[in-house]
């Protein structure tokens, strides 16, 4: 099989597309399931704190309990969990009680599956095309979270720190060298920044793991890549921010996620290092 996609770039690109189209299926439950398994570990934790036996409560985790509709409960057939057929075939409601399955499903779904083709139409079939895979589906599940929750979990970005650092071993992205010194600045950076607009403002401008998702992409492509990728997110989360207040009338406090604008510069940053790297200069 190996031999076959390194034959037939088609036959390579469609298997990763496919692969995808499962990944982003996964992808959804990580999104909703992974905040929710946050929440109980700190419920039980403070109860700890405070002397009280933990509450007890049913496995919650991705695996257990299946999938099942909110609205009534009623749980998930394999037909019924085909990636994107099933939410087209069954016009995007669920076939118990007909409520309305959000269109972010689907979306999660194609989109991973593209992104998924793209990388290993880009790469080929090669070191590089595992790793822009793994990259792209850690950053679009975060990237989901954090439009959702403000959340950046360490359970994602340290490992997705790590992973970067191991395929740099070998120089996949950058030099090892590089790749350690742009997970160093990468964290470093925003910490500073956090810090001089907290004892300037008295306010905490972004969170701890906006610092660590950025070492994270520094640890992927290198300190070299870190100017671009934190000036395109900086730009697009600033526009993005004053069209939420001058136009959707959203107050001044509440709080914008900077981890989706991280993650789409992370992500063109995969594919356009070196013309970013140019324009930024």
């Amino acid at each position: 099989m190996i031999e076959a996609f390194q034959q037939s770039s088609a036959l390579a690109v469609a298997a990763a597309a496919l692969f995808g189209l499962l990944a982003g299926s996964f992808l959804n439950v990580v999104i909703h399931r992974v905040p929710k398994m946050l929440e109980r570990e700190w419920a039980q934790q403070a109860a700890e704190l405070r002397g009280e036996a933990a509450p007890h409560a049913a496995r919650f985790d991705l695996l257990v309990p299946r999938s099942h509709c909110p609205s009534c409960g009623h749980a998930i057939r394999a037909v019924e969990n085909i990636p994107l057929a099933s939410w087209l075939l069954q016009r995007g409601r669920c076939t118990a009680c007909g409520a309305a399955i959000p269109l972010r499903y689907p979306i999660v779904e194609a989109s991973t599956a593209l992104l998924c083709a793209v990388a290993v139409a880009h790469f080929g079939w090669s070191a590089a095309a595992l790793g822009a895979v793994v990259l792209t589906c850690f950053l679009i599940a975060l990237a989901f979270i954090d439009f959702d929750t403000q959340l950046l979990p360490d359970s994602m970005t340290l490992p997705l720190l790590w992973i970067g650092l191991a395929f740099n071993l070998w120089e996949v992205f950058a030099p090892l060298s590089a790749a350690v010194i742009g997970a160093i600045a990468g964290y470093l950076s925003l910490w500073s920044v956090y810090w001089l607009f907290k004892l300037v403002t008295g306010k905490e401008g972004m969170g701890y793991g906006d610092f660590k998702l950025f070492a994270a992409i520094g640890a992927w492509f290198g300190w070299t890549a870190l100017p671009a990728v934190i000036l395109l997110a900086s730009i697009v989360g600033s526009i993005v921010g004053l069209a939420l207040i001058f136009v959707a009338r959203r107050g001044r406090e509440v709080p914008i996620p900077f981890g989706p604008y991280l993650a789409g510069a992370g992500l063109l940053a995969l594919y356009f290092r070196g013309p970013l790297a140019s324009l930024y200069a």
